[in-house]
């Protein structure tokens, strides 16, 4: 059992938990996630580590309550347990020697982008991080963010806060313009991160995605969250996650990730009739 010792709320739905996991964050590297159980009878649900903290034996995982799992995991509060955490899993993304790179996120996004632009900080990398979300209130981790970037440039769809429109508008102005960068990084919805890599592929930015297919075991053994990458079937949990997203079919991956749309509807309707008596 794993211990619950801190919970925030970032925005609707979104929350940030500190959890005692201390072999886990003992072994914690920018890129690795963890399988979760909440309960015995859970699903195994991956996220990706957010922070660590190997003294304390602390993981921070950025959780958004959509489906019935995640929204199990969302009703625990400090002092509660989660069942099972399983890892570090993953790869740990290679962190290039760079001058200078541009971070693009997108929702919660941010939550793993974070790892990785603090470690490219303390290699002394120069940072331009592009943030964007739906609606300003759902900009999260916006201080973090800043602490680590010598530029921040916020967007949201509706224009709440920052610039109206999608994340790769200020991405292609800053390219248009002749801004050079070593490494481009881009994490959040799949759409997103393709939109992305058709941006910097024009540009010959060499750009890195994680991707956030289907898991069930996260060992490699099911086969779920295979994707195609170069023309090579991969499997995200144990080559990833981190890609290169110029070479990612983002068509196939965006495709599997609807395969369970009825059963995640259908565990949701149970949940919600089941709270409803």
């Amino acid at each position: 059992m794993f211990k619950i010792v801190g919970k925030d709320l970032l925005a609707p739905n979104i929350y940030k938990i500190l959890v005692e996991a201390p072999l886990v964050a003992a072994r914690a590297r920018p890129g690795n996630f963890v399988i979760i159980r909440v309960h015995n009878a859970g699903e195994r649900v991956p996220i990706t580590v957010s922070n660590h903290d190997s003294e304390a034996g602390t993981l921070t995982l950025v959780i958004q309550a959509v489906g019935k799992s995640t929204k199990d995991m969302a009703d625990l509060e400090v002092g509660d347990a989660i069942r099972d955490i399983l890892g570090p899993l993953g790869v740990p993304t290679k962190i290039e020697k760079a001058r200078r790179i541009i971070g693009v996120c997108g929702g919660i996004g941010v939550a793993p982008m974070l790892p990785l632009l603090r470690a490219y900080r303390r290699q002394g990398t120069e940072i331009v991080t592009i943030q964007g979300a739906r609606s300003g209130e759902l900009l999260i981790l916006q201080d973090e963010v800043k602490t680590v970037s010598d530029e921040v440039i916020l967007v949201t769809d509706d224009g709440s806060i920052g610039g109206k429109g999608l994340v790769t508008n200020p991405l292609l102005e800053l390219l248009g313009q002749g801004a050079q960068f070593d490494h481009a990084l881009a994490i959040g919805p799949a759409g997103m991160m393709q939109a992305v890599c058709q941006v910097t592929r024009d540009y010959d930015l060499p750009t890195t995605v994680s991707l956030n297919a289907i898991m069930i075991d996260g060992t490699g053994m099911c086969g779920g969250c295979r994707v195609t990458v170069g023309g090579e079937t991969k499997f995200t949990c144990v080559d990833g996650p981190a890609f290169d997203g110029h070479a990612v079919d983002f068509e196939e991956l965006i495709l599997r990730q609807a395969y369970y749309r009825e059963e995640e509807e259908y565990a949701r309707e149970c949940r919600r009739c089941g709270e409803e008596g």
